[in-house]
């Protein structure tokens, strides 16, 4: 409990966490649009494109493509579901709408307000990736009793991509660095052994791909639902927590010194 306290803050958190809330209630069909693209992603490319690929190699022996493509592209979509609420929409509301100033002018601290839009994103994200956890279940992609797991792992890829966004939008000066967001997003999504055994992948790519972020969540997705948990999955689990924590840290103190200067 104490540490999720040290990430996520106190109680006032939970102010900035309603108001977002209220906010989407009437944009409801952005979260549609969030639980739907990345089943569509899973019956084209899953299932499509598994009638031709055939079987690959898994940890406890051949698996359908579909099996194998399932857990890496849940760890995607976890990835997806807090990205744009901590980059695109974070940076709308301190830059231009001036969100963050009136909640200020309350008893709200800076770090309650990063460690407010982190819950949101984090939340946001829980929601996509269990959707997309009750679909694999349904088409029979989780064989292994391991998968139960699979949604608190989506926790930890959510809380390292959402507090990496934060930190990385406070050094945004205008929307056309969000290119670079976009630039930075695809490659992972494509090369992080998401569609392909790391195996296939050339030594040197290879090695690149063992560093990036989303990797460290495709592993470990995919280990869980295919029944082969190792201690490897903690170092995983270490990297994306830092990475959330570091990016919540650089966006408090970034975000005060332009707030409040």
């Amino acid at each position: 409990m104490s540490t999720a306290v040290a990430f996520l803050g106190t109680r006032r958190t939970l102010r900035v966490v309603e108001r977002n809330t209220r906010s989407y209630l009437r944009m409801w069909p952005a979260f549609l649009t969030g639980f739907l693209e990345p089943v569509f992603y899973l019956f084209s490319i899953g299932i499509g494109v598994g009638a031709l690929v055939g079987r690959l190699p898994g940890p406890n022996g051949p698996v359908d493509y579909d099996q194998f493509v399932a857990p890496a592209m849940m760890a995607a979509a976890a990835m997806n579901g807090c990205v744009f609420d901590t980059t695109f929409n974070f940076f709308f509301k301190y830059k231009y709408a001036k969100t963050y100033d009136g909640m200020l002018a309350t008893p709200l601290g800076v770090d309650d307000v990063v460690r407010g839009e982190l819950t949101w994103a984090l939340l946001r994200s829980m929601i996509h990736s269990a959707v997309f956890l009750a679909t694999m279940w349904a088409m029979g992609l989780t064989p292994s009793g391991w998968g139960v797991l699979a949604l608190p792992a989506a926790a930890l890829i959510g809380f390292g991509f959402a507090g990496a966004g934060l930190g990385l939008t406070t050094y945004m000066r205008s929307w056309f660095d969000f290119d670079y967001v976009q630039l930075a997003i695809i490659p992972l999504f494509l090369f992080s052994a998401t569609f392909f055994p790391l195996a296939q992948y050339p030594d040197a790519l290879g090695w690149l791909v063992r560093l990036s972020p989303l990797y460290q969540g495709v592993a470990i997705e995919r280990a869980l639902v295919l029944g082969d948990p190792s201690p490897v999955l903690l170092a995983h689990g270490a990297y994306l927590v830092a990475m959330g924590w570091v990016g919540q840290r650089v966006a408090g103190r970034r975000l005060g010194r332009m707030l409040q200067p």
